[in-house]
């Protein structure tokens, strides 16, 4: 990564895009910070490249009808129920 990646005058232009007040140290500050962290976007170019995984395959398996639970059985163990149907908090 070159040193003047970022220089001062786009620091600047980006800042008074965003209506951003910025002193001559600031502008060097971030500067000198922007290179830092172009340079570690970079860094990323180094990693080796991998073998992709295989794509997943639906391993879904087909529906099945089967006997389900009466309403009797499914409102045994709710905590409140009013007129065969599960009863919650009210929310408002």
């Amino acid at each position: 990564m070159s040193d003047n990646a970022v220089d001062g005058d786009e620091v600047a232009h980006i800042a008074d895009l965003a209506r951003i007040d910025l002193e001559e140290a600031e502008v060097e500050r971030f500067t000198e910070q922007f290179g830092e962290i172009l340079a570690a976007f970079e860094a990323l170019d180094e990693v080796p490249e991998t073998e992709r995984e295989a794509d997943l395959t639906n391993v879904m398996r087909p529906d099945e009808v089967r006997e389900c639970l009466t309403q009797e059985e499914a409102l045994q163990n709710a905590p409140d129920s009013e007129a065969g149907q599960f009863k919650g908090p009210k929310v408002s």
